[in-house]
């Protein structure tokens, strides 16, 4: 029987391992690709040479460094901040529905933010500290009303459906109250796009991913004893609430920062955990996975937005049209198997 357990262990490393692999170096392939591709075709030595700092020529260095490469890194650093998020808010709630865009913490940010630009008329990084705030405070009011002698996953989601909708209504007044000058800047926030990001924006998102990501990690060690339910963490001796709530403050400050940095990119977090679970199999790694997916997801979004289309896109709308199917089939799917509530 040990046999038996130490071989399945043993493939469970390896598939974790090519798929994490595999998938580090299709996010390579794709950054390469989105610093490559535009109206200057680039050859990869010409892009890691302007990247290291060799002499490959002023166009090359300006094209790579300050036309595209804010665009990629922004992509890369919302993509996995999003999946990262995504998947423990999943896990903690133990509901495939359990997402921050779709539980109002990513409407917050867009509320807070198309406010301080048709209301307080602010612009640049005072807009992307009101959307950071503007999501901590959703997240805040769903936990505070979602309590009750704890938090379980079926109250929280639904209580975030409500909170969503309020923000949402409530960014759709202020838009009907913008000039058209500050409605077209505010939209960008309704929608999500990664080439809308500053200096200031993006080392906002990458201090604050080298910030958290660790301590998620750290903290994702107690996720198994959750899942076990809470009375029986309860009875191993964990504090329930007290890792529920960290784990929780740590996922928004995740999301926080990517909708800050992009605005709300619709269906990433939702759909990255579930393919990575699919990926590594049963009782794999699937935080890093699920990360890496959602770095996939946005980086080719972006691409398939700028790049497939007469007239370029938002790249939330191509996770929009590419996350709306997957959540038709999860809602019908939840509710034939009972798990809806």
């Amino acid at each position: 029987m040990s046999a038996v357990v130490a071989r399945v262990r043993r493939r469970r490393r390896v598939r974790a391992l090519v798929t994490t692999t595999t998938l580090t170096a299709l996010v390579v392939t794709l950054f390469i690709v989105t610093l490559s591709i535009g109206s200057m075709p680039l050859s990869a030595g010409q892009i890691v040479g302007a990247l290291v700092g060799l002499d490959t020529g002023p166009g090359v260095d300006y094209v790579v460094r300050d036309l595209r490469l804010p665009t990629a890194a922004t992509a890369l650093g919302v993509g996995l901040a999003m999946g990262l998020s995504g998947i423990v808010f999943q896990r903690l709630l133990a509901n495939p529905l359990a997402s921050p865009d779709f539980v109002g913490v990513s409407a917050g940010a867009s509320f807070a933010a198309v406010l301080a630009i048709v209301v307080l008329g602010l612009a640049g990084p005072w807009v992307c500290l009101a959307a950071l705030v503007g999501a901590v405070t959703a997240a805040t009011l769903i936990y505070l009303l979602a309590w009750r002698d704890g938090v379980s996953g079926y109250r929280f989601i639904l209580v975030g459906i409500g909170v969503l909708q309020f923000f949402t209504a409530g960014s759709g007044y202020v838009l009907s109250r913008a000039t058209r000058y500050e409605a077209r800047e505010a939209m960008t926030w309704m929608v999500g796009g990664v080439g809308q990001a500053g200096a200031f924006e993006l080392r906002l998102l990458w201090v604050g991913i080298a910030l958290v990501v660790p301590v998620v990690l750290v903290l994702t060690r107690h996720l198994a004893t959750l899942e076990l339910g809470d009375d029986t963490a309860t009875a191993l001796g964990a504090p329930v609430q007290a890792m529920r709530l960290a784990l929780t403050l740590a996922a928004v400050a995740l999301v926080a920062l990517a909708t800050a940095t992009a605005g709300p990119m619709a269906f990433v977090a939702l759909i990255a955990g579930p393919i990575a679970l699919r990926l590594v199999g049963v009782g794999g790694p699937a935080l890093p996975a699920s990360a890496l997916v959602g770095a996939v997801i946005v980086l080719t979004a972006d691409l398939v937005a700028v790049h497939a289309f007469p007239a370029q896109l938002p790249t939330g709308v191509v996770t929009g049209a590419i996350g709306a199917p997957y959540l038709i089939w999860l809602l019908v799917s939840t509710n034939r198997e009972g798990r809806g509530g």
